[in-house]
């Protein structure tokens, strides 16, 4: 049987949650929280980890495509745009 895509959507987000949901009790078993704070604190706590990872990863290409220029090698470097890439100053 095949879901039209507006459900096949919604299944694939009600498995997103019920995984973050799990994730998060698998690093902390003993957790128990109301609907509010599961929202607020389970989902997006791993969605903004899972952003990071992702914006690493973006931050990565574009620097290696000459867009973004990396500063400040170390724990915390720091991204601009390439002076190059917006052309020369008017």
């Amino acid at each position: 049987m095949s879901y039209p895509p507006k459900l096949r959507n919604e299944r694939r987000h009600e498995d997103e949650l019920a995984d973050i949901v799990l994730g998060y009790l698998a690093e902390h078993p003993d957790a128990s929280d109301t609907l509010e704070g599961i929202a607020e604190w389970w989902i997006m706590r791993q969605r903004t980890r899972v952003e990071v990872t992702t914006l690493v990863k973006v931050l990565r290409y574009l620097a290696e495509s000459s867009l973004l220029e990396k500063i400040e090698e170390g724990d915390n470097p720091r991204y601009r745009l390439k002076a190059d890439v917006h052309g020369p100053p008017s």
